[in-house]
């Protein structure tokens, strides 16, 4: 029997959007906070923070799980001054990008700033595609063929 999930109430999106802000340089997040004519009213509700976390793995991807070692990531939590609450997390020390990971989570709850930020994170992904693309590139050069010559003997 197939497992009945509720209708999509925006989370997904909401959670697409903040896995790509967090995937973002520091850079575009800068330029599009900058280009903002009408800033938000913002207040720091958490950090900006930097820490660790501990990453697990699992030996062929479903053997007893072990700890792989340790990452930085920085976090943040923000209010705008209509009241909606941001979060943003990113791996590395940038404590900039998370808190401007967590305005842009805010102010896309608030439907006069969704075309903004649409736009900055289909620009983001459309950077990360070109990435994966280029990587993808790069390693199809490497990529070595190995066939077995039959000889007339057996």
């Amino acid at each position: 029997m197939p497992i009945e999930r509720p209708a999509d109430d925006g989370q997904e999106k909401r959670r697409r959007t903040m896995e790509l802000l967090s995937k973002a340089d520091d850079a575009v997040l800068i330029a599009a906070w900058e280009a903002l004519a009408d800033k938000p009213e913002v207040s720091r509700v958490r950090g900006p923070e930097t820490g660790l976390i501990m990453l697990r793995g699992r030996i062929g991807g479903g053997g007893s799980p072990f700890n792989l070692g340790e990452a930085t990531v920085s976090r943040a939590t923000i209010r705008l001054g209509t009241g909606e609450i941001g979060h943003g997390q990113t791996l590395g020390l940038s404590r900039r990008k998370a808190e401007l990971a967590a305005i842009f989570d805010a102010m896309a709850q608030r439907v006069e700033h969704h075309g903004h930020i649409e736009a900055l994170v289909a620009d983001i992904e459309g950077t990360i595609a070109e990435r994966d693309a280029e990587r993808e590139r790069q390693t199809a050069a490497t990529k070595v063929d190995f066939f077995t010559m039959v000889r007339g003997e057996d």
